[in-house]
């Protein structure tokens, strides 16, 4: 996605940068209005502040750096990284937190509370909601072994939300391949953005309601997905039996649950992914996410470049800036609500 760069592109001449502008607004980003050093002058200890926040949350709880990427993943595939998706019900917004993908499932937003908190002591009314769902999604993967990326700032946050568009737009893990790569390429990804981002469950959980599909009657066959590896089946079968509960969670990376790595791809390869949407990438025939997988199943460090690039592609869909939108005081209501 070649606008992903203009922010760092130093050009002269006018049609050079009308043509920056045209291609930018035909992604429909504003990525050249984002900038690595936005707060360096008003609050240039903010990824600081959120870096040592999640750090302290870890210590309590292993699931938060998944739990607060997904926030951000959620967030952005409706109506670009706006913070929208902390926004609660109020008299004229109704939640997306009340979305089929974020119902009872959504979290993090406690920690998101306090870092936004911990900001407005050190720099008050200065960093807005949607960078901070950007800072602690690179904050919580470095922390967990992954890569570091410079992330791009200068978001604002929406005056509203979008229920409705919660419920269309993001990705589900009981959709197909073809689905999930038409909601990628509407906001602007590519294939390579789709497999490099999946790989964001190499850490974190999932609940039963979200995989049981693939256990006994897959797809309306009578028998479980055959894409699952038996013994996963087998192990998963006894863990949400048929009318059990739908909130029992497994780890979404059989091997190494809890850190940020690669082993997620080899999982695919052997059949093990939990969701359907991830094994998908690797078992759907002549899909172009095969040869993707195999490359980062068998070099980290690819897929580790391939993130952080996916991630700042991501960040860049659709924020609002300059004049557009607000800095939220706090980020679950609108200024002055």
């Amino acid at each position: 996605m070649a606008v992903t760069n203009l922010s760092t592109t130093t050009c002269d001449g006018l049609f050079i940068i009308s043509l920056l502008v045209i291609v930018s607004s035909l992604f429909g980003t504003s990525s050249a209005q984002l900038n690595a050093t936005f707060y360096s002058g008003t609050c240039p200890n903010a990824s600081a502040i959120v870096r040592s926040t999640i750090q302290q949350a870890f210590q309590s709880d292993t699931r938060i750096g998944a739990s607060l990427i997904r926030l951000h993943f959620h967030d952005c595939f409706v109506n670009g990284c706006d913070a929208s998706i902390l926004l609660d019900d109020s008299g004229s917004i109704q939640t997306e937190k009340n979305a089929a993908p974020n119902a009872n499932s959504a979290r993090g937003f406690n920690v998101v509370d306090n870092i936004k908190t911990a900001l407005e002591n050190a720099c008050p009314g200065v960093v807005s909601c949607s960078d901070v769902l950007a800072l602690a999604s690179e904050a919580s993967v470095s922390l967990a072994g992954g890569p570091t990326w410079t992330v791009l700032l200068g978001r604002r946050d929406s005056l509203t939300a979008n229920l409705a568009g919660a419920n269309s737009s993001i990705p589900s893990p009981v959709e197909s391949l073809s689905n999930i790569t038409s909601k990628f390429s509407a906001v602007g990804l590519n294939t390579n953005d789709l497999v490099a981002l999946s790989g964001a469950h190499t850490f974190g959980r999932a609940r039963c309601g979200v995989f049981n599909n693939r256990l006994f009657n897959f797809s309306g066959t009578g028998n479980p997905d055959p894409t699952l590896n038996s013994t996963l089946l087998s192990s998963l079968q006894q863990l949400c039996p048929q009318n059990g509960s739908v909130s029992t969670i497994t780890n979404l990376d059989l091997s190494t649950p809890d850190a940020f790595d690669n082993n997620y791809f080899a999982n695919l390869q052997s059949n093990n992914g939990l969701l359907q949407s991830d094994q998908e990438l690797f078992s759907t025939t002549g899909s172009a996410t095969i040869a993707i997988v195999s490359s980062f199943a068998s070099n980290r460090t690819l897929f580790f470049q391939a993130f952080a690039q996916s991630m700042i592609n991501m960040g860049n869909i659709s924020p609002l800036t300059g004049s557009n939108g607000e800095i939220r005081l706090d980020c679950k209501k609108v200024n002055g609500s």
